[in-house]
């Protein structure tokens, strides 16, 4: 999984082992299709049944339903409420994903996790109990932004708006020279966290005699400032 990615998934209830997801458009069947590659029991739900369908087709679910979330008398009799952590992932209807989170939170779904598709979506479900709200075109355009202006970063994933980890293709300068050599830490004030090797695998903790090779990556840790000093 990606550094960025982090962000979203550590804000899932620790210790889950069953969650719900709501709206199955290509971000919900993402969601979907992660948790349950990860082991976790997903149940995917949607209000039209063309979606459910292929949800059940594509395995990308433990369980798949019909309903209509707005409904609030509908997730009450749905077994919805065994869920601690419910993912609203109906970003594009405004009306219909501020009711839905409305409605779990009014239930007393513990976690609700909402998918905005613009600020003043974001502002309204957390006015209405939200707990955490992502919004995935937003960060793909910074996402996007970044990569152009900084092609050597691969990702990156920000600790606070100061501090960030960092994948990063090995500099040009940095070729053919061991850790030791590069002083790292001295001069740029970063940590060396991981050195890949072939087919995206990565040793932890490389020893100071491991030799970077240009095209390869290492994660880094340290000030957004410090990792803007490396060479390009």
């Amino acid at each position: 999984m990606k550094l960025s990615s982090w962000n979203f998934w550590q804000k899932l209830r620790t210790g889950n082992k069953q969650f719900a997801v709501i709206g199955l458009g290509r971000f919900g069947r993402a969601v979907c299709e992660t948790l349950h590659n990860f082991g976790y029991e997903v149940l995917a739900i949607d209000k039209e049944e063309k979606r459910v369908n292929l949800a059940l087709t594509d395995q990308i679910s433990s369980h798949a339903f019909k309903l209509d979330s707005t409904e609030i008398n509908a997730i009450k009799q749905s077994g919805l409420l065994d869920f601690d952590t419910v993912i609203v992932a109906i970003g594009n209807y405004l009306a219909e994903s501020i009711t839905t989170t409305l409605n779990l939170k009014e239930l007393g779904i513990k976690s609700v996790v909402a998918k905005a598709s613009s600020e003043t979506h974001k502002k309204l479900l957390e006015k209405v109990g939200a707990d955490y709200v992502v919004f995935p075109e937003r960060e793909m355009g910074c996402e996007v932004a970044r990569l152009l202006s900084k092609p050597r970063i691969v990702d990156q994933f920000n600790i606070d708006p100061e501090h960030s980890i960092v994948e990063i293709i090995v500099p040009d300068k940095f070729d053919g020279k061991s850790i030791a050599d590069l002083e790292i830490r001295n001069k740029y004030g970063l940590n060396l966290l991981a050195v890949s090797a072939q087919h995206e695998k990565f040793t932890i903790n490389p020893r100071p005699n491991t030799i970077l090779k240009k095209g390869t990556v290492i994660i880094v840790l340290g000030s957004n400032q410090d990792i803007n000093r490396l060479p390009s």
